[in-house]
């Protein structure tokens, strides 16, 4: 592997964790704050990406599109606590994953109805647009630059919202004791659906960007909502700081895994052989990292 390679792959991965961890802040938000399991949150990031793409293409604006996909997603699952989620705190975990599925099953297919069954395409915009060279001779598109800067700015705006805040500090004590805060007069059926509509934005704000990378189409979750679970295992149920570093170490790790190794194999094996077994090892390659992981800190990387 050349350096050039080498870097554009690494940018490549800091790129794919970025938008794991705006998948990752909702989820380790709303199960570190409620104590929810929410396998519906990806289908918010597919209400932003949806939203994102049909606003774009009816204003020719990529940026009004950004705007509507917070604006879609934070009301989506704003709608959604109240009518659904809300009643779902007291149950068991079992009654969580069943609802949250059944909320899948009726996005998918509302998304469906409204917009059909064909992906949507969403353009970059004209100002990000092109490649910018890096050192060692790297031409790297500008607009996954874009992403990364976006996501770490992100991240450090919720560090800062979550640390420095009055509502940060009522979302901290929330996860500590929610009778407590209750007690003190925090009116706590608001603070969950804000911190639900929060963590909905993140996740639209993510399709939205990724929308314009690849196609907008029904399903297109399913994928980073699982490393997003796994993100969440790995950094630390409940830490912001936890996602957004094991967000980046799963994102390297996937994405040098895919090249790197099936060059380390062809050493060993034809080229045919070293590709699909590499292929399939690199597939499971996070996995196995969290397996470690989880063997030596059971409850992730940091603790909320």
């Amino acid at each position: 592997m050349t350096a050039a390679l080498a870097i554009e792959q690494l940018l490549n991965g800091l790129q794919l964790g970025v938008m794991l961890f705006l998948m990752a802040a909702g989820l380790t938000l709303i199960f570190g704050v409620m104590g929810l399991i929410n396998l519906a949150h990806g289908s918010l990031y597919m209400v932003g990406a949806f939203a994102c793409a049909a606003v774009a293409a009816a204003t020719g604006s990529f940026w009004l599109g950004l705007a509507a996909s917070l604006i879609a997603a934070a009301a989506a699952g704003a709608i959604v606590e109240v009518l659904v989620i809300r009643r779902l705190y007291d149950r068991d975990h079992l009654d969580q994953v069943l609802a949250t599925f059944a909320l899948i099953l009726i996005f998918s297919e509302g998304t469906r109805w409204i917009f059909g069954s064909f992906p949507l395409y969403l353009n970059i915009p004209a100002a990000l647009q092109g490649a910018v060279s890096l050192p060692g001779d790297v031409h790297y598109p500008l607009y996954r630059l874009a992403v990364i800067v976006v996501g770490a700015l992100v991240a450090l705006g919720l560090a800062l919202l979550i640390g420095r805040t009055r509502l940060g500090i009522r979302i901290r004590a929330g996860e500590n004791d929610r009778e407590m805060i209750g007690a003190l007069g925090v009116d706590i059926q608001t603070l969950y659906t804000v911190v639900f509509a929060l963590g909905a934005a993140l996740a639209g704000l993510a399709g939205a960007m990724v929308g314009a990378l690849q196609s907008v189409q029904v399903g297109m979750s399913e994928p980073v909502l699982i490393l997003a679970f796994v993100v969440v295992v790995i950094g630390g149920i409940g830490s912001i700081k936890g996602a957004f570093f094991a967000a980046l170490l799963v994102g390297v790790v996937d994405t040098m895994g895919r090249v790197l190794l099936p060059q380390m194999l062809s050493l060993f094996l034809v080229p045919s052989a070293a590709g699909t077994v590499g292929g399939s090892i690199s597939s499971m390659l996070i996995y196995i990292m969290m397996a470690f992981i989880l063997a030596f800190r059971p409850r992730g990387l940091f603790t909320a």
